[in-house]
Order: structure tokens, then C-alpha cells, then sequence
């Protein structure tokens, strides 16, 4: 999670929630699966299964049997709609 962006006044959890929502959308609407270890490499944080099940709860991201992670349409749309600028 980059350090330099704003934060605005949220939550660091909201923070991260987008960090993750922005990491598993892509423009080119190429979504691919991640696993919670590599999102938690990624985003360089160990909060991430908390965050997974926040999103999960919203239903902002879905999860396969064997435990991968990919974006539902509505949170694919809403990135492409207002893209990873959000701050």
C-alpha cells in the first residue's frame, strides 16, 4: 500500500479496502484470481483476510473453493466507471 496517496480522513482498513478492490480490477477488464498470499505480498500487508472478508460481506469480491480471490462484475464496473484515481 502505497504510502505517498491521502488518505482523506479514512479509516486505514477503507484505505486498504481499495488498495485491494484497485489491485484485483484492471481497465482492459482482465481480472485475474489471486490468492490471500500473494494479494498480502502485493499490497505489502498482513491485514489482508480481514479485509477479503469485509469485501466478501459487501460483495465487492468473490471467492472460489480452493480460496482465490477475484472481483465480482459490480466492482469491475464501478473501477471502470470512476477508475484507480480515487482518493
Amino acid at each position: 500500500m502505497p504510502d505517498q496517496q491521502p488518505t482523506d480522513g479514512l479509516h486505514p482498513l477503507d484505505v486498504l479496502e481499495r488498495e485491494l478492490l484497485y489491485t484485483l480490477t484492471s481497465p482492459d477488464d482482465n481480472q485475474p484470481l489471486w490468492s490471500l498470499d500473494d494479494l498480502a505480498r502485493e499490497l505489502e500487508c498482513s491485514e489482508v483476510s480481514v479485509t477479503v472478508r469485509a469485501l466478501h460481506r459487501a460483495g465487492l469480491i468473490n471467492r472460489t473453493t480452493d480460496g482465490y480471490i477475484f472481483a465480482t462484475r459490480s466492482a469491475i464496473r464501478m473501477i471502470q466507471l470512476v477508475g484507480h484515481g480515487i482518493i
